[in-house]
């Protein structure tokens, strides 16, 4: 392992996680809990195949990561994050919350996957009236469905369609998030091409307006 050779700690962190792909890594993980290594694969385009072995042998041997192995009918290798793994995801919500500027124009051969939306929204919408039943928005985006729901007094996103959604957005992904992220208004978001369909109550009810 490369080190930076300082005792201090933040410096120590970056000699375990700051390689390049290794927070991303831990965000695919910390998405979508124990996965194959196809489906990591796929929520890091541009990653080599052996590059991304590498990465993840490293996060086995500083106990961050874990392989098990899924029973019949699945019976593969799958990945998860460790205790000390997942203690990690503070870091990815703050680093997603200073990034968040940084996502005001898309450029054109960045890609993106629907799933990426759970930390925005898990970031900055907030269910104001908890007490209320629980409503869900299906959200798509970039050729791929995701739901928005509210449970327990929190907000959460998943892959997926809602058999009955209170709300539907349909929009890229510079919308979709900017409007999530209280970037853009509900009527700007709409003025770029962002189509709604059933009541805004469930918006309003998350802070979007």
């Amino acid at each position: 392992m490369r080190t930076y050779g300082q005792y201090c700690a933040v410096a120590k962190a970056l000699d375990v996680v700051g390689d390049r792909w290794t927070l991303l890594i831990i965000r695919e993980l910390l998405l979508r809990g124990a996965c194959r290594y196809t489906d990591l694969r796929d929520g890091l385009p541009g990653i080599a195949t052996n590059l991304l072995a590498d990465r993840l042998r490293d996060l086995e041997e500083a106990a961050l990561a874990a392989r098990e192995e899924a029973p019949p009918p699945i019976a593969t290798t799958l990945f998860r994050l460790t205790e000390r793994g997942a203690q990690l995801a503070p870091v990815l919500k703050a680093l997603g919350a200073w990034g968040a500027p940084l996502m005001e124009k898309a450029q054109r051969d960045e890609e993106f996957r629907g799933h990426w939306l759970a930390l925005p929204v898990a970031t900055y919408l907030r269910d104001h009236t908890p007490d209320r039943p629980p409503v869900s928005i299906q959200v798509n985006v970039a050729d791929e469905a995701v739901v928005v729901e509210t449970a327990d007094g929190t907000v959460r996103a998943r892959p997926g369609t809602a058999p009955d959604p209170d709300a539907t957005l349909t929009g890229a992904p510079p919308v979709v998030i900017g409007l999530f992220v209280g970037r853009l208004s509900l009527a700007q978001a709409r003025a770029r091409g962002l189509r709604v369909e059933g009541g805004v109550g469930a918006l309003r009810r998350l802070g979007i307006s």
